[in-house]
């Protein structure tokens, strides 16, 4: 007997999985944790937040390899257990983030790419999962976002409350971003040979006229910036372990 039309699952086409590189800028010195060490290199139990961050990614079986930019007299990153990882490819970064995702991107010759901070040991595969979706069929990558809660203000020089900017189609850029490895490597050109200051990848791709898709992921997705971040950090890594 046929399946009335109406109870028919439709199949529908799949998007396409490509073979992701992540990148993960690490040349940075963390000044905001007032710490003795960049802050990639403080530690949660036995591990630094670059192991946490890079193991996790690792972890992920829709990123076959990482690599990391990390800075030119960078004395801390041969210690890691990463060092000898074959899976890990190490390049040197530059002063700026874009330096280092730049350097990244010439070390890898992958279709598509996924940049993350090394400081974001949180993210959830989940999100992973709904990010690469999303950049396989959108025409300018996807990032993780999270919309905006709280009342925004805008300041004056002064440190006054200047005016309430309405909260609505506001989002906090979060990282994973991907896009494809050419057109990401071409916006950070431009944005160099222009001398435009971007602050994360998507602003390099905004500013040549692309729109990226907002994939929205979870909030504890916390990028470890000042020192208090670290025991949150280390709470939500051990909800995680519990599989909580």
């Amino acid at each position: 007997m046929k399946t009335p039309a109406s109870e028919q699952t439709l199949s529908l086409p799949q998007p396409v999985v490509p073979d992701v590189v992540a990148i993960v800028p690490a040349a940075g010195v963390g000044k905001r944790m007032r710490a003795d060490l960049p802050k990639q290199y403080l530690t949660i139990g036995d591990k630094t937040l670059l192991e946490h961050t890079v193991h996790y990614l690792l972890e992920h079986p829709r990123i076959s390899n990482v690599v990391i930019a990390i800075g030119a007299e960078d004395a801390y990153f041969q210690s890691t257990s990463l060092a000898h990882n074959k899976r890990v490819v190490v390049t040197t970064g530059g002063q700026e983030r874009a330096d280092s995702v730049l350097a990244g991107l010439k070390a890898t010759d992958a279709q598509w790419v996924m940049v993350h901070d090394a400081a974001r040991p949180c993210v959830r595969h989940s999100d992973i999962d709904a990010l690469i979706d999303a950049a396989a069929t959108h025409t300018h990558g996807a990032i993780l976002a999270a919309p905006v809660r709280d009342t925004m203000k805008r300041s004056s020089l002064d440190g006054k409350i200047e005016t309430t900017v309405c909260r609505d189609n506001l989002w906090h850029a979060l990282t994973p971003q991907m896009f494809l490895r050419d057109q990401l490597l071409a916006a950070l050109e431009t944005a160099r040979d222009q001398s435009l200051a971007v602050t994360d990848e998507a602003s390099a791709i905004e500013l040549t006229g692309g729109a990226p898709k907002l994939v929205t992921g979870h909030a504890d997705n916390i990028k470890v910036t000042q020192p208090e971040d670290l025991a949150l950090a280390a709470f939500f890594l051990a909800q995680r372990k519990r599989g909580q």
